[in-house]
């Protein structure tokens, strides 16, 4: 039967499946721009995979940097994108996200409080021409939850293993003062205040609500939805889309045991996180061995996905890379009994006096390389006829002091309970811990006799380890001349076992540059957009920098609300007629 206005539970112009960071952007931005949205979220907590996320944007070019000395364009951009992907940009969508993305963050920046900051430093992934060391990250602003009222419990929390004592937030700039905090009178009066906010917030919350990086992202985001009128209804499975007229009109929600039927004037976005949690879509769109783990939000289940190919959308994982984008994750004993996992992204493989090795007891990766680079490296490995899955980082107990190690704070020092949860080994010797490991003594001995050779040397020649801008800014300054290469040397030693898993999924819904979902033939299927991780990454399966994902999902949620408001996306205050 073709849909009506009789037919309809209810009407907007717009529904967007999906309160992630690309769907409530979208929803945001078409609302400013007069629409009336709608989102359906399936779960009963906004932000997704975001919310765990560092909750940085990839943005070349953007105003905020700029205004702050780091100068960058976004044709240095482009020629480094074009190296690091090696494929042309036949659709024109990197050059849309790279035109747009500026465009985009001042455009909520003026208009929402969703803000950010630059990173200043904080250089792109691959030392390549067009690379940047600054001025393309930016970070949102730190938010106060308590804006939110009663609906800051709506905001999906950090994982466990990213807060401390037991619900607080801390961002990467927080760590250093936290942990040194008896070291100088401002860091005890910096982390004094902390604490006092977070005690004074356990009377009240169930966590802290002083929020940073992805927590804060989108709470800025729903908090501006709510500002702006935006409903969004939780625990709202979409069963179907519904066709009328020769276009995707509306879609089929089940939301407390009814059955409702939703119209969408303009049309529907699937913004649903990706398909983290898909079996199928894992085992065809992944390497293999298909990585056991994932970063991914519960809810991320592939159902955007589904939708999109059963109503004629298409997907080409063989042109998108290795359908995922990756880090290395050690397994962890939370405090209800439940396993969680700590992803290894910049706090400790870079540092001074740390490998990875195979299961052969060798070295196989530059250890400071991307999060990204590095599984790309696990994986190498294995299909080269030797294990990394998983994979072991070695270092002395003397390193988790200085350093940490995962899910282990710096300062740590008793390491038995550790050891006793199963979290990592401890021994005396090298050839003590390879018999923990399962590993050739004599191999890892030769291998750490090797890099401790290097390491005195200062020039990592097997794998290069603080040979890039990215590798040394996550070292330590105060290990010359190498900032990434001390000796193991000293006992006690300790290894920890690290996995492929992702914290984003890159194979999606082939789109346009306006987010409109393609069939087989290249044309825009009418009504029906994606964005976030259900839309296919432009990057290919590459990983250029802080923020791969997130930058993305911002200025395609954007230029999909721009669309289907008749907007020009990069001059928003022209009105045209677009199809």
């Amino acid at each position: 039967m073709a849909a009506t206005a009789n037919t309809w539970d209810r009407e907007a112009d717009l529904v967007v499946l999906g309160a992630g960071a690309g769907g409530m952007s979208c929803a945001l931005v078409a609302a400013l721009e007069g629409l009336d949205v709608l989102v359906l979220e399936k779960s009963g907590q906004v932000g997704g995979t975001a919310a765990t996320s560092a909750g940085t944007v990839w943005i070349p070019g953007n105003t905020q940097s700029r205004a702050a000395g780091y100068d960058d364009t976004a044709a240095a951009a482009a020629r480094y994108l074009d190296g690091l992907i090696g494929a042309p940009d036949g659709d024109g969508l990197r050059s849309a996200y790279l035109a747009t993305g500026p465009v985009a963050v001042d455009y909520l920046r003026a208009r929402s409080a969703v803000q950010f900051v630059p990173c200043g430093r904080h250089p792109d992934y691959r030392d390549m021409p067009g690379a940047a060391v600054t001025g393309r990250a930016l970070a949102p602003q730190a938010f106060d939850g308590r804006l939110l009222g009663r609906d800051f419990a709506r905001v999906r929390p950090p994982i466990p293993e990213f807060m401390v004592l037991g619900g607080m937030m801390a961002g990467k700039d927080d760590i250093p003062r936290l942990v040194g905090r008896f070291r100088s009178v401002g860091n005890f009066v910096y982390a004094g205040r902390l604490f006092l906010r977070y005690l004074g917030d356990r009377l009240r919350h169930a966590r802290g609500t002083r929020l940073v990086m992805g927590n804060a992202l989108v709470a800025r985001l729903f908090h501006s939805l709510r500002h702006n009128g935006v409903p969004i209804l939780f625990e709202a499975a979409v069963q179907d889309l519904v066709h009328a007229g020769g276009r995707v009109a509306g879609v089929r929600v089940e939301q407390g045991g009814r059955l409702l039927r939703i119209g969408a004037r303009k049309g529907v976005v699937i913004a649903t996180g990706g398909y983290g949690h898909h079996t199928a879509l894992r085992q065809r769109c992944m390497p293999l061995p298909t990585p056991p783990f994932t970063m991914a939000c519960a809810s991320n289940t592939g159902g955007g996905i589904e939708l999109g190919l059963r109503h004629g959308g298409t997907i080409a994982p063989q042109t998108q890379g290795p359908g995922a984008f990756w880090t290395p994750v050690s397994r962890t004993r939370r405090a209800d009994g439940s396993e969680g996992l700590f992803p290894h992204l910049s706090l400790d493989r870079a540092k001074p006096g740390l490998i990875a090795v195979n299961v052969a007891g060798r070295r196989f990766v530059n250890e400071a390389d991307s999060y990204h680079d590095f599984v790309q490296a696990m994986y190498a490995s294995h299909h080269a006829g030797v294990p990394a899955m998983p994979a072991w980082l070695v270092c002395e107990a003397d390193f988790v002091r200085r350093y940490g190690l995962g899910n282990v704070h710096p300062g740590t020092t008793r390491l038995a309970p550790l050891e006793r949860a199963g979290y990592l080994r401890t021994a005396p010797t090298i050839e003590a811990l390879a018999a923990k490991l399962g590993i050739d003594g004599t191999a890892l001995a030769a291998t750490v006799e090797r890099y401790n050779t290097l390491a005195r040397s200062g020039h990592d020649a097997d794998f290069g380890k603080g040979s890039s801008a990215l590798n040394r800014f996550n070292g330590d300054p105060a290990q010359r001349p190498n900032p990434c290469l001390r000796p193991i040397e000293r006992g006690p030693f300790v290894a920890v076992a690290v996995w492929p898993a992702e914290i984003g999924t890159s194979t999606g819904l082939r789109t346009d540059a306006d987010g409109r979902v393609l069939d087989a033939e290249g044309r825009a299927i009418a009504g029906l957009y994606a964005c976030g991780n259900d839309m296919a990454s432009i990057m290919l399966g590459t990983y250029p920098g802080p923020g791969t994902t997130l930058g993305p999902a911002l200025t395609f949620g954007y230029r999909v609300a721009m669309h289907a408001a008749g907007r020009d996306p990069l001059y928003p205050s022209r009105q045209e007629a677009r199809p």
